[in-house]
């Protein structure tokens, strides 16, 4: 199977959480087939759309991996659907509705109060010339709705399965707006046909959308792709996206909450799924196992603790090998294998890497806790002779057993403080050949 997706934001504001589930799991189905995958900017509101956020959204694909085969502006496109509307003008599938959206909402409550569903009454369909022209005179400009079949609409979705819709109990979209530029509806479909999409990965909130796609696929002559429409993520409680969370972008993401790609790539492929969350390092697997059966039609809980708490499991399963290039970009060019093997266990964030970076090597460390200053100059007395390994902690631990009382906490908590002025932290055997032994009797002896 030859297949083609697409991605297509819309360039009004920064990629956040939902639409960056809509793209992994799109790309993540379409690397899995060797697709084709067409990132397509949705810039027909040109009021609305801001080039900043366009770069934005690119930078936010690229960070999280997830590469492009083909890149196409709708903006670039509208002599191709000028050239479309106009004909289905002529084919009488669309025309035009003089109502002011004052006018509109009138009757979407007079429908709602006498319980009948809000539906446009078609109108539009019946003016008179004289009607029209004098609207036209008022000065009204007429958005254009595509005229549905009232026949039935079914397709099989890959997540809902079996959907049924009948063209009747929905409301001709709007498909122009009065200024004449075309709405997302129809450019959509157009660019579907022409690119040779094969499926399209979108939320549960547009299926009844789709519903009309489907019959604009048809009154182009086009095929319409293969539709998985996701359930909408929710808050920990199961209840709607605060502005915070909803609004939650990856740029956020990646330069204020300083977390790893992969810990937002790693829950979104399997949030809303029968597989377990889990932290990966790489898309691989992912990829391999990625299968749409698996999605639930439940509404998936988006909870931001477990971003860090795969971030957390990320950085300690990296290798020192594919974190570095991370680390010269924190300007830590000479942190090396053994740093970075020693304190990964003990990081959430990859930032918090500085604050033990500082620990080990600032020759200044004032961290020596006053009230045990004589068991610590005991400690000192008994340091084994260098070159230190991972084996001289233990070594130094029993010597200080057997020339003290202390044992347990009451002798490696006082040690800890004294060497990294934290109650926690990397193992201290991992620690101690680190600090070398100059710093440590420094810090020992205060």
């Amino acid at each position: 199977m030859s297949v083609k997706v697409r991605f297509a934001p819309s360039p009004t504001g920064f990629l956040h959480v939902g639409n960056a589930r809509t793209a992994v799991i799109t790309w993540l189905f379409c690397r899995q087939h060797n697709g084709h995958f067409l990132l397509r900017i949705d810039d027909t509101d040109r009021e609305r759309s801001r080039d900043e956020c366009e770069v934005a959204i690119e930078d936010g694909l690229t960070w999280l991996g997830l590469n492009w085969d083909q890149k196409v502006n709708q903006k670039n496109r509208m002599d191709v659907y000028n050239k479309v509307i106009e004909k289905l003008k002529a084919d009488g599938r669309i025309y035009a509705c003089y109502e002011t959206p004052e006018e509109l909402g009138l009757k979407r409550k007079t429908q709602l109060s006498r319980g009948i569903p809000p539906t446009y009454d078609r109108a539009g369909l019946n003016l008179t010339s004289e009607q029209i022209a004098k609207y036209e005179a008022e000065g009204r400009k007429p958005h254009w709705r595509f005229k549905l079949n009232h026949t039935p609409i079914e397709w099989n979705d890959l997540i809902r399965g079996p959907v049924h819709f009948n063209g009747a109990d929905l409301s001709d979209p709007v498909v122009l707006r009065e200024d004449g530029t075309p709405l997302y509806h129809l450019c959509s479909v157009i660019d579907d046909v022409d690119f040779d999409i094969t499926h399209v990965v979108r939320g549960e909130d547009h299926v009844s959308n789709t519903a009309t796609h489907i019959q604009m696929f048809e009154a182009i002559s086009g095929k319409a792709p293969e539709f998985a429409h996701l359930s909408l993520i929710s808050d920990a409680e199961g209840g709607k996206l605060s502005k915070r969370l909803g609004s939650l972008s990856i740029k956020d993401i990646k330069n204020e909450e300083g977390l790893e790609p992969m810990s937002i790539v790693s829950l979104m492929a399997r949030l809303g799924t029968s597989d377990p969350i889990e932290a990966f390092t790489k898309h691989a697997p992912l990829i391999e196992n990625f299968d749409f059966s698996k999605f639930s039609r439940s509404t998936p809980k988006f909870d931001p603790e477990e971003l860090v708490r795969l971030n957390a499991k990320i950085l300690h399963d990296t290798t020192f090998e594919d974190i570095k290039p991370r680390l010269d970009e924190l300007g830590l060019n000479d942190l090396d294998k053994n740093f970075w093997n020693a304190v990964r266990a003990n990081l959430e964030k990859l930032n918090g890497i500085k604050d033990w970076w500082n620990v080990v090597n600032d020759p200044n460390a004032s961290v020596i806790a006053s009230e045990d200053k004589e068991f610590t100059a005991q400690a000192a007395n008994v340091l084994p002779p260098a070159p230190w390994t991972e084996q001289t902690w233990s070594e130094w631990v029993e010597k200080i057993k057997q020339s003290t009382d202390r044992k347990g906490k009451t002798l490696f908590m006082p040690l800890r403080k004294a060497l990294t002025g934290m109650d926690h932290g990397p193992e201290l055997n991992n620690l101690l050949p680190l600090l070398g032994e100059e710093k440590v009797k420094k810090r020992l002896l205060g």
